[in-house]
């Protein structure tokens, strides 16, 4: 059985499947799962995030909006944009995993080649301590994305 925030989560990526920009209220998504805002909230914040494909603008009093951008990688810039500004010179196991996530949900790597990408960038593979584990992590995930816009 999912839980709340399993239900919200897959509520609002049904909708964004039919569009790539998504307006609703934090109010009326409370009043609809019979829960408190905050926990809207923290789907938001864990869910929707930019190593999952989204940018989520919030707007809070009575007028109060939350708006779910779709980013998609429409193009070998886009894959160039996510690599130097979302990994950065360190990046975390689960953050890299979200990452690799999005590019096999985009079609732009297959299960095979996302299970080996996640297998590379594993903490019980870099077998380092931090922070230099996660500096290493960022760079085997930019050669292997960097790869990837060669084909």
């Amino acid at each position: 059985m999912a839980n709340l925030a399993d239900k919200i989560e897959r509520y609002l990526k049904e909708h964004l499947s039919r569009t790539e920009i998504l307006e609703v209220r934090r109010a009326m998504l409370a009043a609809l799962f019979d829960c408190a805002p905050s926990q809207i909230n923290y789907v938001l914040t864990t869910r929707f995030t930019p190593e999952r494909g989204y940018l989520v603008e919030s707007r809070r009093g009575g007028g109060g909006y939350i708006r779910i951008i779709r980013l998609n990688i429409k193009n070998p810039e886009d894959l160039q944009d996510l690599i130097e500004r979302q990994i950065g010179d360190a990046i975390s196991q689960n953050e890299a995993f979200h990452i690799v996530g999005r590019l096999r949900d985009e079609g732009l790597i297959d299960e095979r080649e996302a299970a080996i990408m996640e297998a590379a960038v594993r903490r019980e593979v870099l077998g380092l301590e931090l922070p230099y584990r996660d500096e290493v992590r960022a760079s085997v995930l930019k050669a292997m994305l960097t790869a990837i816009l060669r084909f």
